[in-house]
């Protein structure tokens, strides 16, 4: 097996922990890296990628974050693409009536009204601090600033998300990427890209789907698992992902993405 690029998601995948990437697959990324383009696809920000770039010694390769919505290749923008304030504002309208509290992301900014054990566990998993602001302010400025969200989370209880997320698929489905990363947590992103289209961009003018090989976990990695070359889905991914891919390998706590490549992956 031998692909020119490798795409990776992160959390539940190439992160053996929910922050870091372990030694092994530092080690088997640098392995591969003389001959193969490593490209992380995150529904993170950028700063909560570019720590794990360094890690990696991959600085010097694109990033796609926020589902597809942005794509960056070092400072510069290849890709943008935002939620507009006008869909935004009654978002915000059904989340405050069930007691929902919103992050609100823009490029490297991340806002939310206050602290709650949901963002500890964010600023804990992806290094990156919030900039705390009534969430109000925060789109009246936006709207000054003519700019729009990248991604909105959506934190809440298991009942308030089963309350909202009916609402939201059948209100917003045309024109947003509606997915519950888990019991409490929604994330939203713009319609027109995903994953695998921030990558079919990326790659448009010098390679083909064919020549990727890519890692996944999740709802929003299952097309990019199906359209590649190669697919791989960890163990630990849903079995919805795991039918759609071409392997399925370790668990992310147990190196998954690592091991494959040590495996399968020659150059």
């Amino acid at each position: 097996m031998n692909h020119s690029i490798l795409c990776s998601d992160l959390d539940g995948t190439l992160l053996s922990t929910k922050s870091d990437v372990s030694a092994f697959t530092v080690a088997e990324i640098n392995r591969i890296k003389p001959s193969t383009k490593i490209i992380l696809v995150s529904a993170r920000m950028p700063n909560a990628m570019r720590y794990i770039q360094k890690d990696l010694g991959i600085e010097h390769d694109p990033i796609i974050c926020y589902n597809g919505a942005l794509i960056l290749d070092g400072n510069r923008i290849i890709h943008s693409s935002v939620l507009e304030i006008d869909i935004i504002k009654p978002v915000y309208q059904l989340a405050k009536a069930l007691d929902i509290e919103l992050g609100l992301y823009y490029s490297d900014e991340w806002y939310v009204e206050k602290t709650s054990e949901r963002v500890s566990k964010e600023i804990a998993y992806t290094k990156v601090e919030p900039m705390y602001q009534k969430t109000v302010e925060t789109l009246k400025a936006w709207e000054k600033r003519k700019i729009g969200a990248h991604k909105i989370m959506l934190m809440g209880t298991y009942e308030t998300i089963e309350t909202l997320l009916p609402q939201l698929m059948t209100e917003y489905h045309s024109v947003m990427n509606i997915y519950r990363s888990n019991d409490t947590l929604i994330e939203v992103s713009p319609k027109v890209v995903s994953k695998l289209s921030a990558i079919e961009l990326l790659i448009e003018n010098s390679h083909t789907l064919k020549d990727v090989i890519a890692f996944g976990d999740n709802y929003n990695d299952a097309e990019m698992l199906q359209m590649a070359g190669c697919g791989v889905a960890v163990g630990n991914a849903r079995d919805e992902v795991k039918a759609l891919a071409d392997y399925t390998t370790y668990v992310n706590t147990q190196d998954g993405v690592a091991h494959f490549l040590k495996l399968h992956f020659k150059i």
